[in-house]
């Protein structure tokens, strides 16, 4: 097992091998790989660049004499993340540490975002105190700032670098145990403000019934790192209540989760049951960032940086459509529970987004939909998504996959958990 090192051997040799230097004085073995395409590296690498850029399918020569950076980071990214998951294959991966600017960033946090859960990744950057979700996306890496930039070893530079080095070692020397195992199935949840009380209940009831439940707040990045466990083999089944974030993909909102979101599961063949949460809504932020296309449509001011959108009859039939076809290409058990009452708390009657023609759009297109997709049960619930008796529901069938008694048996435990119906 060793710490795997990133970067671009041409521009930043030197600095990572103060890096290598430091983690082998504390008895941890290295892996470099070389991820630079032009000049020669500074240090001898364990990983060469031929190997990366075969890995990305073409040579080092070839993109040397291209000439093209971009395109030289493009198959670096590539072929790094290849070489790295191909290490982690076969054991050989402790933690991962890269360091550079834009074109190391980038190189070095999609070879992180290849590998699993719980592996220690740190990307030492000059972009870390920006906008990172490009480069984090679902994953759980740690960006750690460089301050000034990575040309060089000076007083500045060797104080940062020493810190990232010792921050992955100390990930590596107290790490905690994983994957330990507690007996029950471990559950995935998502959640949004208007649908907590909703989520919150069906929690308890999962939790009382030894179920460990994740919850991810769906703001595009929550559905992301979902999506991630579910794709790395750590969760049993997906109570996915809040769907929320096609909303923004559909219609152009700033909470998207991607044009992937709903399938993970589905493909993984996992049981899921899936809700209508939030879906009323499209996310923006202040006011004033609302596009000019939709500054004449229904708005609610959340707070001062947060401004929502009500959805249409005719964008819910597309959410409907596109929900539709995610969960009807599920290789596992889906139940798909419609709170006909509302799908969120500001969607029932006195509440600013009530709208029962928008609503009806996206049932009807999920009906229309998932028509003769045998693995989708449509279960048509009369309460708003917020009400008790929903998420007792909801948690019902969560645990009908998951529990191993008799239906009966947890209904009497049911009763005896606060604020829910017997």
């Amino acid at each position: 097992m060793a710490v795997v090192l990133v970067a671009t051997l041409d521009t930043k040799g030197h600095e990572l091998g103060h890096v290598r230097g430091l983690l082998r004085s504390w008895g941890h073995a290295t892996i470099v790989i070389d991820a630079g395409a032009l000049g020669a590296p500074a240090i001898e690498p364990d990983i060469s660049r031929e190997r990366v850029f075969e890995a990305a399918g073409t040579t080092a020569e070839a993109v040397r004499l291209r000439g093209d950076r971009g395109q030289a980071v493009a198959a670096a990214s590539k072929g790094v993340a290849a070489v790295v998951k191909e290490l982690h294959a076969q054991g050989k991966v402790d933690a991962i540490l890269g360091i550079g600017g834009g074109a190391g960033t980038t190189i070095g946090t999609r070879a992180m975002r290849a590998l699993p859960f719980g592996v220690p990744k740190l990307m030492l950057s000059t972009l870390a105190s920006g906008q990172v979700r490009p480069y984090v996306g679902g994953s759980d890496l740690l960006m750690m700032h460089s301050v000034a930039d990575l040309a060089g070893l000076n007083q500045l530079t060797r104080t940062v670098l020493g810190n990232a080095a010792a921050a992955v070692r100390g990930m590596i020397e107290s790490r905690p145990g994983q994957d330990q195992e507690d007996g029950g199935p471990v559950l995935a949840a998502t959640m949004f403000g208007v649908t907590t009380r909703c989520v919150d209940q069906a929690r308890t009831i999962l939790e009382k019934a030894g179920c460990e439940v994740l919850v991810f707040h769906a703001t595009g990045v929550g559905g992301q790192s979902m999506e991630t466990l579910v794709r790395d083999g750590k969760i049993q089944a997906v109570l996915d209540l809040t769907t929320t974030e096609i909303a923004d993909e559909v219609v152009g909102g700033i909470l998207s989760a991607g044009p992937d979101r709903l399938r993970a599961a589905g493909r993984a063949g996992i049981p899921q049951v899936v809700s209508t949460g939030a879906l009323d809504m499209v996310n923006f932020g202040p006011i004033q960032t609302v596009p000019e296309r939709f500054r004449e449509r229904r708005l609610h001011v959340h707070n001062e940086n947060v401004t929502l959108l009500r959805t249409t009859p005719e964008e819910n039939a597309r959410i409907g459509a596109f929900m539709a076809e995610a969960l009807g290409d599920a290789k596992g058990p889906v139940v798909l529970v419609l709170p006909l009452g509302g799908v969120s708390a500001i969607d029932v009657p006195g509440q600013p987004f009530h709208d029962p023609e928008a609503d009806a759009a996206l049932f009807e297109a999920l009906r229309v939909g998932l028509r003769g997709r045998g693995q989708v049960e449509i279960v048509e619930r009369p309460e708003a998504i917020n009400d008790p008796a929903f998420a007792a529901y909801a948690a019902e069938r969560m645990l009908g996959f998951c529990v191993p008694q008799p239906f009966g048996a947890w209904r009497l435990d049911v009763e005896s958990v606060p604020g829910l119906p017997g």
